[in-house]
């Protein structure tokens, strides 16, 4: 089954100082970490914070090839987790066909906050997350994960890069 997410916070992990995308059910119950690179994240912190840039950014070009095919995303779903790696299909719809392309969650993300598309997860990532140990490090994945519970609402719609 796939869960409509949103996203709730752009942060940095404290103990990797690697960005991660905070993922929210809309009631709030489910929430999923995915650790994104920088490169990444500033594109995504870029359309959160809806500054634009002088020229096109890799997913803005893509956003109007598909705009200048007559396709639409529908749909971006992160759909698989193996060995600590997140995996996400961008679902097009082109002359009434639909097309799943395999994509790296983060990408998927930033496109489709550039084409307003529904962001949604599998059931079986976000309960395989909760195993997800991010950091070689017990202690340190200890540390990460009582963070993450500890999360004040407030602080989840802030990012620092």
């Amino acid at each position: 089954m796939q869960i409509e997410m949103t996203i709730k916070g752009l942060m940095v992990d404290p103990i990797t100082n690697m960005p991660i995308v905070i993922l929210r059910d809309k009631d709030g119950q489910r929430v999923l970490p995915i650790w994104v690179g920088i490169f990444e994240a500033n594109a995504i912190a870029l359309q959160i914070e809806n500054i634009a840039t002088p020229r096109p950014m890799t997913h803005d070009l893509l956003r109007n090839v598909i705009h200048d095919l007559h396709a639409s995303v529908q749909k971006i779903v992160v759909c698989d987790l193996q060995e600590n790696t997140f995996y996400a299909l961008i679902y097009l719809s082109m002359n009434g066909d639909t097309l799943a392309i395999d994509a790296r969650p983060s990408d998927a993300i930033a496109l489709a906050l550039r084409t307003r598309a529904p962001i949604f997860v599998e059931d079986a990532v976000i309960d395989n997350a909760k195993t997800l140990d991010p950091s070689a490090d017990k202690a340190d994945a200890d540390r990460l994960h009582k963070w993450l519970e500890s999360l004040d609402p407030e602080d989840l719609g802030k990012y620092k890069m």
